[in-house]
């Protein structure tokens, strides 16, 4: 292990660069010109995005799977995929949040980007782990600044109760995730590195225990059922842009890293990880369909959709397969613009008026008619209504868990989907059929949110159609 090591995290060190520049910006421009401060933190963030998607593969290093850092940490053109992934995401959600930033948060602005960053650094580690000490680490960088965002609305109730129950929860799925880790070095020979753990996990009682633990505590990144607690009022109560950033951002990265360790520890065990995943599946996607149905604050509604979207993200988890693997990421993808436009058209909704019933979008179609088309675009695409991509998405992954012979669980989900298109109709009712008692006036959005929308309207239009992007997911090397 050398200093040549740190060749093969370009995304981590750029990122990096970046928060230290962020910094920088803040503390020398930050009284005088707090917009220059956003400027400042878009276009450096934008050019790490940009550069993630040039720095080219670890193929072509000559080396498909280095051996970086003693193997606690991997790297592969999957990884790369992922954390570019991600990237989009997050830019996606500064740029919605960029209105809120110039108003509400002017003063906070560059603490909003600075604190995001962090997380998103821990995700990286996440994704690239080998070795459980890291991913820890990386789970925990991901989180604690995920809990100050949380509490960004300092002066609303809503947002310190929120953030108080994340932070509960996540420190007590914290304990039983290291509980289970802790069971995991004692089973299995003294050692934490994923590959020994593949080679020592023989299905002790007290092995099998520590990977339920271990579920208990990822399942809480995820919002699985039953660690879902915290998910709809934390949603509600945190600022719309960090709801946008949890219920995406977050999500992809915990279901990408646990496809890993599954794959990279617990291999050789299907029995056992199998079992709980499609019991855990079944319930999410079950419940966060039933209970979505009853709400009518349009960020619970997002709460609990995304619950039941987590359960379709592990099912690509549950096929543990190449084709799982594709399924998953391309789903992550699709997911990201689809769950983002909608969070584009609250927040624009919301930073205008201040309304987030799904009654105050009664006529939208009236006054606004470009965002309620956006919003219905987004509402047909999470409940896999063709040509939409999330159809695709949906498709790709059911095959991908029929291909393992899983059938009584694909028309679960399938039953689920139609379960999901009758609240997610809902919402196009209220703007394009009932009548408005209190219509939403008809305004503009900035010019960020519009741009924002508009990239997210082609994802979910043109995705579904471009064939080679999935077959080229596919041939990503992992």
């Amino acid at each position: 292990m050398d200093y040549t090591n740190f060749l093969f995290m370009n995304h981590e060190i750029s990122l990096v660069v970046v928060m230290v520049l962020v910094l920088l910006t803040d503390l020398i421009f930050g009284d005088k010109n707090k917009k220059l401060c956003q400027y400042a933190a878009l276009g450096l963030f934008l050019a790490h995005t940009v550069l993630g998607l040039y720095l080219g593969h670890i193929s072509d290093m000559g080396n498909s799977s280095p051996e970086v850092f003693a193997d606690m940490y991997i790297t592969s053109d999957m990884h790369i995929l992922v954390k570019n992934i991600l990237n989009i995401g997050t830019f996606l959600v500064f740029m919605f949040a960029f209105r809120w930033n110039t108003t509400e948060n002017k003063e906070h602005s560059s603490e909003f980007y600075f604190l995001t960053l962090s997380t998103l650094l821990g995700m990286y580690l996440m994704v690239s782990s080998g070795h459980f000490l890291l991913f820890y680490i990386g789970l925990e960088t991901a989180s604690i600044p995920l809990a100050t965002l949380v509490a960004f609305n300092k002066k609303q109730k809503e947002s310190a109760e929120a953030a108080a129950k994340y932070v509960l929860t996540a420190a007590f799925s914290s304990g039983v995730m290291l509980f289970g880790i802790s069971m995991l070095y004692v089973s299995c020979n003294g050692s934490l590195y994923f590959n020994d753990i593949l080679e020592a996990f023989d299905k002790q009682p007290l092995q099998i225990m520590a990977f339920a633990c271990f579920i208990a505590g990822i399942g809480f990144k995820l919002s699985l059922v039953p660690f879902h607690s915290w998910t709809a009022d934390t949603y509600q109560g945190a600022p719309t842009a960090v709801t946008a950033y949890l219920s995406v951002i977050s999500k992809g990265a915990a279901a990408f890293a646990l496809f890993c360790i599954i794959g990279k520890a617990f291999a050789y065990a299907p029995e056992v990880w199998k079992n709980i995943l499609w019991w855990l599946i079944v319930i999410t996607i079950t419940i966060g369909n039933l209970f979505a149905i009853r709400q009518t604050n349009m960020k619970r509604f997002m709460a609990f959709s995304s619950i039941s979207q987590a359960g379709y993200i592990m099912l690509g988890v549950a096929a543990g397969s190449a084709l799982g693997m594709s399924s998953l990421v391309y789903y992550v993808l699709i997911y990201l613009f689809t769950n983002l436009a909608a969070f584009g058209v609250i927040s624009s909704i919301e930073n205008e008026t201040g309304k987030l019933n799904r009654d105050d979008y009664d006529g939208l179609y009236e006054t606004n008619p470009k965002l309620a088309l956006v919003m219905m675009l987004a509402m047909f695409s999470l409940g896999g209504i063709p040509p939409f991509a999330g159809c695709f998405s949906k498709l790709f992954i059911f095959i991908s868990v029929f291909e393992q012979k899983e059938y009584l669980l694909v028309f679960i989900a399938l039953l689920n989907t139609v379960i999901s298109l009758y609240y997610y109709l809902l919402v196009v009712k209220a703007m394009f059929i009932k009548d408005p008692k209190n219509p939403i006036a008809t305004f503009k959005s900035d010019n960020m949110t519009r741009v924002g929308l508009i990239i997210c309207t082609i994802c979910m239009i043109v995705l579904g159609f471009i064939s080679g992007l999935y077959q080229y997911i596919e041939s990503i090397s992992f």
